[in-house]
């Protein structure tokens, strides 16, 4: 542990952060402290816990986050996209080298977890209730949670001590609720994990499904995505009533009916989806990460990257601006995370924001966006942005070339009609 000489009152300073949440972002933000001899409070609620998603990472974080393979349940090369119609787009990837990554949460997230813990995070199976505030810089945070270790399912209730808290408690996080954080529009990922036979699951051996239209989501799309060995059949929606998501659910497993027959459902899970980045991600010595700060793509609902790399670029910055610990940060520092999460991922949002806008807003946009899809142009672009993180410009003819097809698909989707 880093040992200094700056004392605030009696106590020595090594600089306290608790992690709430041990997801992607809470797990990664965790291992990056650690790794900086600060110390480290890995809460999580439940240590079984997966969240229910499609559970697709792109490549880059493969490399970027160390992944090793055997958390990797399949490796995708095609992606079909079905219109409302029932048109199917091929989308497949050229190199060999290059694959969409399908994990389950549980082995992805207790992976994360684990590592954080080995590096030298405390992990703590708690439940956080609530939070002592102090009215200065240098007085700590008192956290109350109910450790399950020793308590059992209740827990036995405890308090620590810390001088700054990172929330990675998803969508519903009690961290964003004490820090008066502000709440945003969500939607409800709605999700059956379904073990189908043998012959129906070689189908899906490196493919996953995409599927568009008002009987499968009204906001955005449902999917087919394989897992080790069963496949993730789900749907996301922002009409968030009991019956609505049931009906959503209803119109995928529908629309899949063939390749899931004789299927057997093993799990069914839901969950929100932040819609939009929320007022506040950092508020005195508080900072958000993940879900809970509202890092979830419009359009494409892309959050696995997202939570681990804002989890990683969060702690970063308070390693940079507290001296490897020797110091605590102040709010206006901390702010330094969201500056640059802001520049490098804002206009991503955006611009993803705006295809939702324009392409699910009815079945004939879907069918556009359906019909665009099948370009070469479009699909290299998409992948490249979506595998690497990174916007390859296309030449101004090839650009040119997307924009008129673009334009074309919407007028004969009747999208720009009154």
């Amino acid at each position: 542990m880093l040992s200094v000489n700056v004392k605030i009152g009696s106590r020595p300073l090594t600089l306290r952060v608790a992690v709430v949440g041990s997801g992607p972002a809470g797990s990664c933000a965790a291992e990056t402290l650690a790794k900086a001899g600060i110390e480290t409070y890995l809460f999580e609620r439940k240590l079984d816990n997966a969240k229910p998603c499609g559970g697709a990472i792109p490549l880059c974080m493969v490399s970027e986050f160390d992944l090793p393979p055997e958390i990797i349940d399949r490796q995708v090369r095609k992606m079909k996209m079905i219109s409302p119609s029932n048109r199917e787009v091929d989308i497949n990837l050229v190199n060999e080298e290059e694959y969409i990554g399908m994990c389950r949460r549980e082995v992805l997230d207790g992976f994360l977890r684990n590592r954080a813990a080995k590096l030298g995070a405390n992990l703590i199976n708690g439940t956080v209730q609530a939070l002592d505030i102090p009215t200065n810089n240098n007085d700590p945070y008192t956290i109350h949670y109910f450790d399950h270790a020793v308590g059992g399912d209740r827990g036995e209730p405890k308090t620590l001590k810390v001088d700054l808290i990172i929330g990675a408690d998803g969508a519903n996080s009690r961290i964003a609720k004490e820090m008066d954080a502000g709440d945003y529009n969500y939607a409800i990922a709605f999700q059956e994990r379904i073990r189908i036979p043998e012959d129906k699951m070689a189908y899906y051996h490196d493919l996953a499904e995409m599927y568009v239209g008002d009987d499968v989501s009204t906001d955005f799309y449902a999917w087919v995505f394989p897992k080790y060995d069963h496949v993730a059949v789900g749907t996301g929606t922002m009409h968030v009533n009991q019956r609505d998501i049931k009906k959503l659910q209803a119109g995928i497993r529908a629309r899949a009916a063939e390749k899931l027959a004789g299927g057997k459902i093993i799990k069914v899970e839901a969950h929100p989806i932040p819609e939009h980045p929320r007022p506040r991600r950092v508020v005195g010595r508080i900072a958000l990460v993940g879900d809970a700060a509202g890092y979830v793509t419009k359009s494409s609902g892309e959050g696995i990257y997202f939570a681990a790399k804002s989890g990683r670029m969060c702690a970063e910055t308070i390693v940079e601006v507290s001296n490897n610990g020797a110091r605590i940060p102040s709010e206006k520092e901390l702010k330094l995370y969201i500056k640059r999460w802001d520049k490098k991922y804002g206009l991503t949002y955006k611009v993803l924001d705006i295809l939702q806008t324009v392409f699910y807003r009815s079945d004939a946009t879907r069918e556009a966006f359906v019909e665009m899809c099948d370009d070469l142009d479009v699909q290299r672009l998409t992948f490249d942005s979506y595998l690497y993180k990174t916007v390859v410009p296309a030449n101004p003819i090839t650009q040119l070339k997307i924009t008129a097809k673009t334009i074309g698909s919407l007028l004969r989707g009747n999208a720009l009609a009154p």
